[in-house]
């Protein structure tokens, strides 16, 4: 199939999960023999030479709130290439993508990776329903109810109203074949001798709970365990302050933004890999834990057994005990002994090479975009269907 890929607010090559997201799906799509047309805005070095048409465009004066400016300009290729599917990166002032969908007659996908739904005690809601016609609310239901076929991690965040038949939960993944064991490059740090090497990899938002670490890393030395050491990667709003609570404690490297193709040995030459996610710092969550967590399909890729909070969802992606450790969040001393007892595991590289099995086994971008191939095929055969018998279609959009 020609599939037009709407994903102008992430930039490509870039380093944060939407942009790896965006890469690793076109390419895979276009691995499994679909025309894939990508458009997303120009990052830091030219587009990709591969596989994947893709297209220049970003939102005007960058700013994601004008997304849905470009819709014409997304209806012009959608037709120019004949596209049997659109796929759309879901955003609130976006929509381009459905509306040139709909305009040109292409399946219309809507790829939701944050609530369509509005949390409790949500800012925006409020400020909808000051405007008392509520025109975000209607406009993202009117997307909603033009979408033919929702890609998500978790259906929780989508209108109650839609159909499961038309939802796709799916999680993101690892590129295995990149993100191994023995991955070899350039580190950004060094491991002094007798030294186990902790990893967060992020983009230092509140709710990444970076903090969080460096308060177990204080704990660690008060302890007398000076042989743990953290490395933090990536860049971010929280980093300064990040920075400024690990100042005076050893053992604390910050790298920077690091280009995603020299992540692989970063990685590969870590011990253990931690996400301590703060789900009280982002209000969202209130709704779900509805992020499908890139670092950690990453950490299990390369053999690196992991450290969480101790949340359900986070426990259908990596089994404690098994192949890392939850550890409760409520505890001020959790994260802390969570790392003791890996960094003192007999068996901490067994649970490693779990940690990879499995994802090798259920996470990998490959297998994301071979069902995400099938589920493009299922919905358009039904679009078609319903076309050929007096355009039943519309369903959808009188809901």
């Amino acid at each position: 199939m020609r599939i037009l890929y709407a994903a102008i607010d992430q930039s490509v090559p870039g380093t944060n999960g939407g942009s790896v997201h965006v890469s690793e799906v076109a390419t895979g799509l276009a691995a499994l023999g679909h025309e894939v047309h990508a458009l997303v805005t120009p990052g830091h070095g030219p587009l990709p030479d591969d596989s994947v048409h893709w297209h220049p465009l970003e939102p005007p004066m960058r700013q994601r709130q004008l997304r849905w400016a470009r819709a014409g300009r997304v209806a012009e290729l959608a037709h120019a290439i004949g596209a049997d599917v659109v796929m759309e990166r879901y955003y609130n002032f976006g929509g381009e993508g459905v509306r040139a969908a709909v305009r040109t007659g292409a399946l219309v996908v809507l790829e939701v990776n944050a609530p369509i739904i509005d949390h409790p005690g949500s800012l925006k809601r409020w400020l909808d329903r000051a405007v008392l016609a509520e025109p975000m609310r209607r406009w993202r239901d009117w997307q909603c109810r033009h979408t033919d076929l929702f890609v998500t991690p978790s259906a929780e965040i989508l209108p109650p109203w839609v159909a499961p038949d038309r939802v796709l939960e799916i999680e993101w993944g690892a590129d295995t074949k990149r993100f191994t064991p023995d991955a070899a490059g350039d580190l950004p740090f060094q491991r002094g001798p007798g030294e186990t090497v902790v990893v967060f990899a992020g983009a230092f938002r509140p709710w990444h709970g970076a903090i969080n670490l460096v308060h177990a890393i204080a704990q660690l030395r008060a302890r007398g365990r000076s042989d743990v050491k953290v490395v933090f990667v990536g860049d971010g709003p929280e980093l300064p302050q990040v920075r400024r609570a690990a100042s005076g404690l050893d053992g604390i490297e910050f790298t920077g933004r690091i280009p995603h193709d020299r992540m692989p040995a970063c990685l590969a030459a870590a011990d253990i890999g931690v996400a301590p996610f703060d789900t009280a710092a982002h209000g969202p969550l209130q709704i779900a834990f509805y992020w499908s967590p890139l670092k950690l399909f990453e950490y299990m890729a390369s053999g690196l057994p992991v450290v969480t909070p101790d949340i359900p969802r986070l426990r259908t992606l990596f089994r404690h005990e098994r192949e890392g450790l939850c550890y409760d969040p409520e505890d001020t001393a959790g994260l802390a002994d969570a790392i003791v007892r890996l960094a003192d595991a007999p068996n901490r590289r067994e649970m490693g090479r779990a940690a990879r099995e499995r994802v090798v086994r259920e996470f990998g971008w490959d297998l994301h975009c071979r069902r995400l191939s099938e589920a493009l095929g299922r919905a358009h055969d039904v679009m078609t269907g319903a076309e050929a018998s007096g355009g039943a279609r519309q369903a959808n959009a009188s809901r």
